[in-house]
């Protein structure tokens, strides 16, 4: 435990002015992150006799080591590096709301020529204007059938439209009225650009003058005895109504709000969020969060509007935003929800009327989450407290350990042969920290020797992130040997040139406290075999000099737990947690593991002769076959010819000929009707099917 004092800043050192700090510890990893409106009072509470302390804040800074500050001109500009830094740094002890799942919005890509109603999860894109969060996936697909009735807006994939226009037919729904089929020119670019927008303004709340409109036709429609005319837009009328009534008006000046409530006791909190436009509920989300730092529910509202709105524009912050508490000051926030929404924008607590019984509701749905969350968690922590003391136990290690990583490896026959590492810590997955790789020192199947590599690669990193910061001497162990092996390329790749990483980084940090890979040890190795894997894994450590870290197996055909050196398996009961908790990290490697395979398979059997030409990247990989149109007539062209193609020159057409010459052709596609051979002008592009049949 340090001494704040150690390294508190001089008398005079802290500026008074508005600005962000950086609450460091030993390892230079960033541990906290704050604002100031002055950075001299703010800094100097940190430094006063623990016991006035929060324990909170007393953990806090008896963990750090250091402490920076950056100087800002304003409070929004240190509103905007906080959150920037948050984001960046990860840091232990600030409040960070996680999502527990990926809410769907429906999404219209008004980017597109022929724009698409779709549904989106996942990052917001360019373009793109989206409607909600939606609860479940099938509460859009509902509205949307109801919708696309009137709006007859394309919904189809690209592949679907592509294939519609070559074909000169339009899918199912074209058909049937639901598509108005711009794919076979039925409505032009423009004409259906129109049904989107119209789409768009309807989702966005202004029914009203749409249904009139509507309904003046049906009546026309009738007065001039165009029967069945009005009887469709009759119908249309109730489609509409119908979607609308699945979103219950709440607030009748049609208000465009979001509604965030906090629940909390002293180590957690809910937040809900509703969110209001055209006066109907039209999405709701929420988060619980650890409260790892000292702070009130002002505050906690603070870091969910960050949160919210961090990378929103424009219309996807609402005009109004209600609060059960606004931060103290609440101009700077104010401000800073105005200029990323445009214009201004209303932050208040709602004090009486219909905004604040519809606030109660939002309340009650956070104290649900909270009392749900606190419920499962207390049984979940309960299960893994005791299956990491039974593997402890079993295994006969000194503690539970709170870090476990497995290694599986899978191939198809000896090709392809690839390995994963997942990573569970306190019993949980830390899908952040999944790794897989790509056996490199040797071809063909050969389990054992693919773990040895794969170990040895691992915790070969592990040791040099530690002489980094020296915390580890170089030593004759060869943890130092071929490391151009495992050097990080593109900011993917973790163990050698084409290992690639699954979610992003995270977990220990750089110079610049940024995460690291690889850095943190686990206490336990979990590899997918029996005894010659868990020795192949054994001796890898050895030769490193990793002496600290447990290794074990689990064998699939008696669920077995294998120890090095030792002649006969450790059996759990099966009943037991601990059992249970390595079979799930077991599968979870070999899931991670095959999924990797079954990709690089996937991509080498569509590979085609282009992608064997080094140096030739996808766009002008496009460009070469959108020129000629396919790789048959790439191929009898001449180097003269390929030059003329835009971005390629002289050399690289002469690599692409030269490449192209000693390539096989692919085999014609044959129609499998009439036993016909198909010259496929198209083939060879990215879009098209090998082998396909084509009427």
């Amino acid at each position: 435990m340090a001494d704040p004092s150690s390294y508190r800043p001089k008398p005079g050192q802290i500026p008074e002015s508005p600005g962000v700090y950086k609450f460091r510890d030993e390892h230079g990893r960033v541990i906290y992150v704050g604002k100031a409106k002055s950075l001299r009072p703010r800094l100097s509470s940190y430094f006063q006799d623990l016991a006035n302390l929060h324990p909170r804040t007393r953990t806090m800074v008896t963990t750090a080591a250091a402490v920076e500050w950056t100087v800002v001109s304003t409070e929004v500009e240190a509103l905007q590096l906080e959150y920037s830094w948050i984001k960046e740094f990860d840091p232990r002890f600030n409040v960070k709301y996680r999502d527990d799942k990926s809410y769907p919005f429906l999404a219209v890509t008004l980017n597109e020529e022929f724009p698409r109603v779709q549904v989106m999860r996942g990052a917001k894109k360019k373009g793109v204007r989206y409607f909600g969060p939606y609860g479940h996936a099938w509460a859009i697909r509902e509205t949307v059938d109801l919708m696309l009735r009137v709006f007859p807006v394309r919904t189809c994939s690209a592949g679907v439209f592509k294939r519609s226009a070559q074909i000169g037919r339009p899918c199912l729904l074209g058909y049937i009225g639901k598509c108005s089929a711009p794919c076979v020119g039925r409505v032009t670019a423009e004409e259906h650009r129109e049904l989107a927008e119209e789409f768009c303004d309807f989702m966005a709340g202004r029914t009203g003058t749409y249904l009139r409109r509507l309904e003046q036709r049906m009546h026309e429609a009738a007065e001039d005895m165009e029967y069945e005319k009005a009887a469709r837009l009759r119908d249309d009328i109730g489609a509409l109504k119908r979607a609308m009534e699945k979103n219950a008006v709440v607030l009748a000046d049609a208000t465009d709000a979001d509604l965030i409530a906090v629940a909390e006791d002293e180590l957690e909190a809910a937040v809900q969020i509703f969110h209001v436009r055209g006066g109907r509920v039209r999405g709701q989300r929420g988060w619980v969060t650890d409260k790892v730092e000292a702070v009130d529910t002002a505050g906690l509202v603070e870091h969910a509007l960050q949160q919210l709105y961090g990378e929103e524009r424009g219309d996807a912050v609402p005009k109004e935003v209600l609060v059960p508490a606004v931060p103290d000051p609440a101009e700077p926030v104010t401000q800073w929800l105005t200029e990323r929404r445009g214009s201004l924008v209303d932050l208040r607590i709602p004090q009486r009327g219909d905004k604040k019984d519809l606030m109660q509701t939002v309340q009650r749905n956070a104290q649900q989450a909270l009392a749900l969350h606190k419920t499962k968690r207390a049984s979940d922590l309960t299960t893994r407290s005791r299956a990491l003391e039974e593997i402890a136990e079993a295994l006969g290690l000194d503690s539970a350990p709170l870090r476990v990583e497995c290694f599986d490896i899978s191939h198809l026959q000896g090709d392809d042969v690839v390995a994963s590492m997942v990573v569970f810590e306190d019993g949980l997955p830390r899908k952040s920290e999944y790794r897989r790789f790509q056996i490199k020192s040797f071809a063909g199947q050969d389990d054992v020797r693919s773990m040895h590599e794969v170990v040895s690669r691992r915790f070969r990193r592990y040791l040099l992130e530690k002489q980094k910061t020296g915390e580890w001497e170089e030593q004759a162990t060869g943890a130092t040997e071929d490391t151009t092996e495992d050097t990080e390329t593109t900011g993917q790749a973790l163990s050698g040139p084409s290992d690639s990483t699954s979610e992003g980084p995270s977990g220990p940090i750089d110079e610049e406290g940024r995460p690291k890979r690889f850095a943190y040890p686990p206490q336990l190795v979990v590899v997918d075999g029996g005894k010659p894997q868990v020795a192949a894994a054994q001796r890898a450590l050895d030769e490193l000099g990793v002496d600290d870290v447990a290794v074990c197996g689990l064998a699939k055909r008696l669920e077995e737990v294998w120890l090095p050196d030792e002649e006969d398996p450790v059996v759990l009961p099966r009943s037991s947690e601990g059992l249970y908790l390595l079979q799930r990290v077991r599968d979870e490697a070999h899931r991670f593991a095959i999924t990797y395979q079954r990709s690089k398979r996937a991509k080498s059997m569509k590979a085609g002769p282009l992608d064997t030409v080094p140096g030739l990247g996808d766009s002008r990989k496009q460009a070469l076959l959108k020129h000629f149109g396919s790789v048959k007539r790439l191929r009898a062209a001449t180097v003269e010819q390929i030059c003329e193609v835009p971005g390629v020159g002289r050399k690289t057409a002469e690599t692409v000929a030269a490449a192209l010459a000693g390539s096989a052709p692919a085999a014609p596609a044959v129609n499998t009707a009439t036993g016909e051979i198909i010259e496929d002008e198209a083939a060879g592009a990215p879009s098209s099917s090998n082998g396909g049949t084509r009427p």
